[in-house]
C-alpha cells in the first residue's frame, strides 16, 4: 500500500447510525442517524454540548456499546457482524482508550500499567521493555517507571494512560474528555504531546470534548447537535479554533 492509499483509508466508518436507552417507558435518542468517516493519520474532535451524542459515538466506535441501528466499521470490519469473543480481540489489538479519569490500574506501576495491554497480546518480554520504556520517555516520563499511580500528577497519570494506549500499535486511539481533570497548563503539554505522536508517527486520533483547548489543537471539528453531525470542518495548517 502506497503512503497516499494509506492516509486515504477510512479506519472508522457510521453509516445512519442511532443509539436509544430505554429507562422504563422513558427512550433517550443519543444518535439519531449518524454518518462520519475518519481517515487514517486524522486529528480530530467530537464537540458539542453534553447530550449532544459524542461520547455514545465514541463509545460504538471503540466497540463498548452497541448501535440500534446504523452500521459501525472500524478498519473496514462491521462490528455488528462480530462475535464478542473477536469484539474483544479487536479492542485489545486495534483501538487505545484514554478516559478521563485515567483509569490505571492502582496497584501496578507505570511501566506496567503502559505494558499491560501487549501482555495481553503475548508480545515478549524484551519487545514490550523497549516499547515502554521509550513510550514513557516519549511523554516525559523518564525515571518514573517505578512509580504508582497515587505517586503521580494527574497529568502524569494521563501521560501513562496514552503511552499504554499507543504502546500496543492500535488503528485507532479513542480520547473521551481526556482533559477534563486536568488544569489548562497540563492539558496543554498533554494535547500537544498527542499532537506530536499523530504528527510523527501517523496515529489516528478521535477525541469527545467540549473543551475549548483541544479543538484548538484538533485538525478537524465535527460538532454534534442532537445525535447528529452539524458541522464538518477540516481546519488550514496552522489555522486554530
Amino acid at each position: 500500500m502506497s503512503n497516499q492509499e494509506s492516509k486515504s483509508e477510512a479506519i472508522v466508518e457510521l453509516v445512519g447510525v442511532t443509539k436509544v436507552y430505554r429507562t422504563g417507558a422513558v427512550e433517550t435518542h443519543a444518535l439519531r442517524g449518524m454518518d462520519l468517516v475518519v481517515k487514517r493519520g486524522e486529528f480530530v474532535a467530537l464537540w458539542g454540548p453534553s447530550g449532544s451524542g459524542k461520547s455514545t459515538a465514541l463509545n460504538l466506535v471503540g466497540a463498548l456499546d452497541t448501535p440500534s441501528g446504523g452500521t459501525v466499521k472500524l478498519e473496514g470490519r462491521d462490528l455488528g457482524e462480530l462475535s464478542s469473543r473477536a469484539l474483544a480481540r479487536l479492542r485489545r489489538d486495534r483501538i487505545g482508550f484514554v478516559f478521563q479519569s485515567y483509569n490505571l490500574i492502582p496497584v501496578l506501576t507505570a511501566y506496567e500499567n503502559a505494558e499491560s495491554v501487549m501482555a495481553l497480546q503475548g508480545v515478549s518480554q524484551k519487545e514490550r521493555e523497549e516499547r515502554v520504556m521509550k513510550l514513557l520517555a516519549d511523554v516525559g516520563l523518564a525515571g518514573m517507571e517505578h512509580r504508582r499511580p497515587h505517586e503521580l500528577s494527574g497529568g502524569q497519570q494521563q501521560r501513562v494512560a496514552v503511552a499504554r494506549a499507543i504502546a500496543s500499535r492500535p488503528a485507532v486511539v479513542l480520547a473521551d474528555e481526556p482533559t477534563a481533570n486536568l488544569d489548562s497548563v497540563t492539558s496543554e503539554k498533554l494535547l500537544d504531546m498527542m499532537a506530536r505522536l499523530n504528527a510523527e508517527q501517523g496515529i489516528t486520533f478521535v477525541f469527545s470534548t467540549h473543551d475549548p483547548r483541544v479543538m484548538k489543537y484538533a485538525r478537524r471539528l465535527v460538532g454534534l447537535v442532537d445525535g447528529r453531525v452539524d458541522t464538518d470542518v477540516v481546519k488550514e495548517q496552522g489555522a486554530e479554533a
